[in-house]
């Protein structure tokens, strides 16, 4: 009972004046009750511990057996003067053609098989964010206001639509397609997101083509994922059928995988480059909004209308060595976490019908919590990978110490009024000394809030995920690269820095990637933010 109420937070909102009834004219007031994140590391499975640890020493064995190599042969070697090393190599030994031969073939084998075997890095060369025409923008009380005159909500509904826009976080310049406030006609049609979806693809495809001078048929391998939109032909046809790509390109096509697909897309662009050594790969990341637009009265299914917004990146990956010069980053690390096994967390985000039969995508009040244990596990699997060694030792004597002696640290005594907790409160890893840039997936105001406070994370660490909320809305699995554009756009990006994308979504998956930039990337003559950046973060507190 008690671990259940530490996942919960009440909240007093005011109603307002009660407009009839008997109590007509008094104030009224309601207590909210709502789930919270669950703290990452209260409960931390030893098992995505082992699964990290498992990643770093599978990649790492070489860079720990060559320092013990080069170690004893140096020590074995300074024990000697030149002239008995010179005496032991060349006057005690004695060699033939076929023993020196032999060696340099053993060598060069061993060489050979060490290069072949190990993947190629991958590199991004640039991306693009697609910015819709200015008649696209909606403020919220436009938002509102359209919304009514369309005839398909009534006031109950679209005064909770209006109470989520207020607390979202979004501002008053997101872009939405005018389809969805038509009246009287059904937005979802072919037509319709066939539109939507071209129009914010091939905008977002055309600058990221001419930014870096590649040629549509040069691409060997491209990825799209759009969630809920997914015609025949797909999204990846209707790419290759305008291009005119070659016509042995891999193309697919990932639907219905949420918020999170951009990082998947990734993942299986960079595997389809080190199978095939296609080269070029290109990932588009979008979503429809007039898809994800719900007309009806369930609450949990009118959620979505008030944070998504319209958006589209494209992306250019490689894994030429030549392109190392061009090229702006360098996948480091990608952790997937997968949490459909569970019923609930399968169920927290579930496309469905409502007692009217209206179609829409329905949020459930478990999301927060569910969300919680995704991010948890994946940064536990990630943490091994990126932490100083110093954090890893701290983290993991915490964690094991929590595993040995569960009835101490079972139930944690609440933090003094100074802040301070008893010694048996888990360490929480430092990620600012693992990462420069955080862009994490812009969901919601309340999300960011409580990333921030179980991640330890300042202000200016989440700027970008809040600016790019603020100024866009959530754009789906297309938000982190409107971060990466923020941070490039404020000319913050310098050569060795790490950046962390982190996005989540339905199934309940949670994705990370990892990047380095490999030189300093200056301010871009072309990005959405290149109007606006200026004006943030002040403008978010205006």
């Amino acid at each position: 009972m008690a671990r259940e109420q530490a996942l919960l937070s009440t909240e007093i909102v005011n109603r307002g004046v009660e407009p009839s009834g008997p109590d007509a004219g008094s104030p009224t007031f309601s207590v909210r009750v709502r789930r919270r994140l669950p703290d990452f590391l209260q409960s931390v499975n030893l098992k995505y511990v082992r699964l990290g640890y498992h990643y770093l020493i599978s990649h790492g064995v070489y860079l720990a057996t060559i320092p013990v190599i080069v170690l004893v042969c140096g020590a074995e070697v300074g024990s000697l003067s030149r002239d008995e090393l010179w005496r032991k190599v060349w006057g005690e030994a004695t060699y033939d053609l076929a023993t020196v031969l032999a060696f340099l073939a053993v060598l060069a084998f061993t060489i050979s098989v060490y290069i072949m075997s190990r993947p190629r890095p991958v590199y991004l060369i640039d991306f693009a964010c697609y910015k819709p025409a200015d008649e696209l923008k909606v403020s919220k009380a436009e938002f509102i206001d359209l919304a009514r005159k369309s005839g398909k909500f009534d006031e109950d509904s679209l005064a909770f639509q209006s109470r989520l826009l207020a607390k979202s976080g979004i501002g008053d310049e997101s872009y939405m397609p005018r389809c969805v406030f038509e009246p009287g006609t059904n937005c979802a049609t072919m037509k319709e997101g066939r539109a939507e979806a071209s129009a914010a693809m091939f905008a977002a495809l055309d600058e990221l083509f001419d930014k870096c001078r590649v040629r549509p048929k040069d691409v060997g391998v491209l990825v799209v994922n759009c969630s809920l939109f997914n015609p025949t032909p797909s999204l990846s046809a209707m790419i290759v059928n305008h291009y005119k790509m070659r016509g042995n390109i891999l193309s697919y096509n990932l639907g219905g995988m949420g918020c999170s697909a951009g990082v998947i897309a990734v993942d299986l662009a960079r595997d389809m480059l080190q199978a095939s050594g296609a080269g070029l790969a290109v990932v588009v990341s979008t979503e429809a909004v007039s898809f994800t637009w719900y007309a009806g009265k369930r609450r949990s299914m009118l959620i979505p209308n008030a944070f998504f917004r319209a958006g589209c990146a494209a992306v250019l990956l490689s894994n030429r060595r030549r392109d190392f010069h061009r090229a702006k980053y360098q996948l480091e690390h990608i952790v997937r976490t997968h949490k459909g096994a569970d019923d609930r967390s399968f169920r927290s985000v579930y496309q469905e019908e409502d007692e009217q039969r209206i179609k829409g995508l329905s949020i459930s009040r478990d999301l927060v919590e569910v969300g919680g244990h995704a991010l948890k596990t994946n940064i536990t699997t990630l943490g091994p990978l990126v932490l100083p060694f110093s954090e890893q030792l701290l983290f993991f004597a915490g964690v094991l110490f929590r595993h040995l002696f569960p009835s101490k640290t079972s139930t944690p005594p609440p933090p003094s009024a100074n802040g301070d907790t008893s010694a048996a409160a888990p360490y929480i890893p430092d990620f600012k000394r693992a990462f420069e840039h955080f862009c994490m997936h812009a969901a919601s105001r309340d999300v960011l809030e409580h990333l921030q406070s179980n991640l330890g994370l300042r202000d200016g660490d989440l700027e970008a995920s809040r600016a790019v909320l603020h100024r866009f809305g959530n754009t789906s699995s297309s938000s982190i690269w409107y971060e990466l554009a923020y941070q490039e756009a404020k000319g913050r990006v310098r050569r060795g820095d790490r950046v962390w994308q982190l996005a989540f979504g339905s199934g309940f998956k949670c994705n990370s990637a990892v990047w380095r930039a490999v030189r300093r990337v200056r301010r871009p003559a072309r990005s959405p933010w290149l109007d606006c950046v200026d004006q943030y973060p002040s403008r978010m507190n205006g």
